[in-house]
């Protein structure tokens, strides 16, 4: 997507690679939206931290990111001893993957990533080809973004006031996002419509990143706390909702997303709002049988006792952000940072081939490659 930078619109991926330097190169999303940063990490420990510390967060973009870090890494190695090399490259593999284990992104770029490698003869012909594998995952997270607005753009008609949860916008993918797609392709096409960001506690993902992404293409948004949108509801100020997804259960249709996505499909079913899930191919689990087997992710307690924000300009002369406690100071905090919706609650998944019932993924998944 296009970012406009001291007054200069430019196209920006959220995730590339420096082959020069080896190095993954990605928006300092924690930074977002008070100042627009591009950082390099040095080697595969630096990218693995990038995604367990959330420069880089989202499914797409945590995939190719970890795509690319086990390019980064593979390129490290010296020498031509190819089980030596398979050790190596294992280790650069666990290292990622550890780093966020909600999400099946990541993994299924690696793995895709790793079958591509193992048609090199050499250890050099291997780097070659992971880095190449690497390229090609980041161009088809875009192009199935691209087909996800296509297909989802349809259902957004003028009028319509539209509720999101956290971000899957481009900034979790590499470029146009998932849940934002079809509302890009909407824009585009000359729709008008009003979008609701939920604020997405406690990292606030809704109000900084998706408002962020939202104003800077011209839709119009509003943020509301999170507790807000069943009062929209039942006014009937809402017509439907779009999320995105982490870990989509190809056999049972369940979807793994931001704390608070389980909350807003009871809440839609209740009161008959359309609620879809938009995922690219790389978010489908072909394996886990249900839902309660996802690992969820346990983050620190300190995000949900605390929040992190910009002080004005007028009050300091080089604005940083700043961590504020708000919780009592002796209490402390559990906070699991996904949830699980299940399928009966869904009104279809936008994918890249089409708009589907949750519980029709797994019949079609030759259509999907599972």
């Amino acid at each position: 997507m296009n970012v406009r930078v001291k007054g200069r619109s430019q196209h920006y991926r959220t995730v590339t690679f420096d082959a020069g330097k080896n190095s993954v190169m990605l928006i300092e999303q924690r930074l977002l939206p008070h100042q627009f940063k591009i950082i390099g990490t040095r080697d595969f420990r630096e990218t693995a931290l990038a995604i367990k510390d959330m420069i880089v967060r989202g499914a797409g973009a945590i995939g190719a990111t970890a795509a690319y870090g086990l390019a980064q890494g593979a390129r490290t190695f010296r020498g031509s001893d190819l089980a030596k090399f398979s050790k190596h490259v294992e280790a650069v593999y666990q290292a990622l993957k550890d780093a966020r284990p909600t999400a099946v992104d990541p993994v299924n770029a690696m793995n895709d990533v790793r079958r591509s490698m193992s048609s090199g003869a050499t250890v050099e012909e291997q780097q070659a080809l992971a880095l190449a594998a690497a390229e090609e995952f980041a161009n088809e997270d875009v192009d199935h973004c691209r087909a996800i607005g296509e297909h989802g753009g349809k259902l957004i008609r003028n009028g319509m006031r539209v509720l999101t949860h956290c971000n899957a916008g481009w900034l979790a993918f590499v470029d146009i996002g998932s849940a934002t797609a079809p509302m890009y392709a909407a824009h585009q096409a000359g729709k008008k419509f009003h979008v609701f960001c939920d604020e997405t506690r406690p990292r606030c993902q809704g109000a900084t990143l998706t408002a962020w992404e939202l104003a800077q293409q011209g839709i119009s948004h509003q943020v509301i706390a999170d507790n807000a949108a069943g009062h929209l509801m039942q006014r009937g100020e809402i017509d439907m909702v779009i999320v995105g997804s982490d870990r989509t259960l190809g056999r049972t249709g369940e979807v793994a997303n931001k704390i608070g996505t389980y909350t807003k499909a009871v809440l839609a079913h209740r009161h008959k709002i359309p609620f879809y899930v938009a995922i690219p191919l790389s978010t489908i689990d072909w394996n886990l049988r249900k839902g309660r087997d996802i690992p969820i992710e346990d983050r620190s307690e300190s995000e949900v006792l605390g929040a992190w924000g910009i002080i004005p300009k007028s009050a300091i002369r080089n604005p940083k952000s700043t961590y504020v406690r708000i919780a009592n100071p002796s209490s402390g905090a559990r906070n699991p940072g996904f949830d699980v919706t299940p399928a009966e609650l869904i009104t279809g998944i936008i994918t890249p081939a089409g708009i589907f019932k949750p519980r029709d993924l797994w019949k079609n998944r030759a259509r999907f490659g599972g």
